[in-house]
């Protein structure tokens, strides 16, 4: 997969995808990531990419035409069509189902605003989607841009070295995960459970389903409302 990233920051993404899970899909050639600086795609000689709103108002606006510009060149390079995805409050909510269709494309690029957003014209032109990842306010796109590259780097064929870890994580049965514990077997005072102990993998499957429900009604019982 590749995902191409404009943004008017791009060193806040150099230590996040170094590290974990996302540098091991990149050393796997698994996964590319291009950041593009949306200041080398302004004409202004101080490399200026926001100015004031129309009909005023507080903040900078980032302007348009450096988005245009940097899509337009991602775009020549391009062997197939990318999905072009805004990061933006106004989104929808990200779940685990738009991150497994997402982790199914070749290439994507997302659009990080900044200051009080972008400009509409980006919005309606260059966007195919739209995604929020909270009904709260952030700095910039910058942020979720690397929440949803974590999120579908994971879902990426051979990324992980077990495939169950996958299957069995929180939401993809439309529940929280399970408790988890290691060694010791006792810490201060505090035990794993004996049937975790057991080697019964039947009556293991059985208590973490039980528990995945239980965890479930009590921290998110609107997931189960849901169904």
């Amino acid at each position: 997969m590749i995902i191409d990233i404009i943004t008017a920051f791009p060193k806040m993404f150099l230590t996040p995808f170094d590290e974990s899970i996302i540098k091991i899909a990149k050393e796997k050639n698994l996964l590319k990531i291009c950041t593009h600086d949306l200041r080398d795609y302004s004409e202004d000689k101080h490399r200026k990419v926001d100015d004031y709103p129309y009909g005023g108002g507080p903040g900078m606006v980032l302007k348009p035409e450096p988005f245009f510009r940097a899509h337009k060149k991602i775009l020549v390079t391009s062997h197939q069509p990318p999905a072009t995805i805004l990061l933006t409050p106004q989104g929808k909510p990200l779940k685990q189902s738009i991150v497994n269709k997402l982790a199914k494309e070749e290439h994507l690029i997302l659009l990080c605003g900044h200051y009080e957003g972008v400009d509409e014209r980006v919005r309606q032109e260059l966007a195919d989607e739209e995604i929020s990842v909270g009904d709260y306010v952030l700095s910039g796109g910058e942020i979720p841009a690397m929440v949803l590259v974590d999120s579908i780097t994971r879902k990426l064929s051979g990324v992980l070295g077990s495939q169950e870890s996958l299957a069995e994580e929180s939401f993809i049965e439309g529940l929280l995960e399970y408790p988890h514990y290691t060694r010791p077997a006792e810490y201060k005072g505090l035990n794993v459970p004996d049937v975790l102990l057991s080697g019964n993998h039947s009556e293991i499957k059985k208590w973490r389903k039980e528990q995945s429900l239980r965890r479930t009604k009590e921290k998110r019982p609107d997931l189960i409302n849901k169904g």
